[in-house]
């Protein structure tokens, strides 16, 4: 029997400098379309672009949206069940 809900989102976090960040947001449009990416991004983590880099670390992953202006560098953690938001340019 289907529970009637969609497929289960990941969960957003921000780093520190994520954070202070959105605190710097403020006019509603950027606090829009940033909304908007984030919810994107729960709904599809892998939607990102791969950032070449260090095999070492987290891969870092970039989401742009160039309608809405908005550019997030993020990292999924191993399930994918939780985006770690590192950079935020609306």
């Amino acid at each position: 029997m289907a529970s009637g809900h969609g497929p289960r989102r990941a969960r957003i976090a921000f780093s520190d400098s994520a954070a202070k960040q959105l605190e710097e947001l403020t006019t509603e449009r950027e606090i829009h379309a940033l909304d908007r990416a984030l919810v994107a991004l729960s709904v599809t983590p892998e939607s990102g672009t791969p950032i070449p880099g260090n095999a070492s670390g987290p891969e870092l992953r970039e989401y742009a949206d160039e309608i809405e202006a908005v550019r997030i560098l993020y990292c999924l953690t191993a399930l994918r069940t939780v985006v770690v938001i590192a950079y935020i340019e609306v």
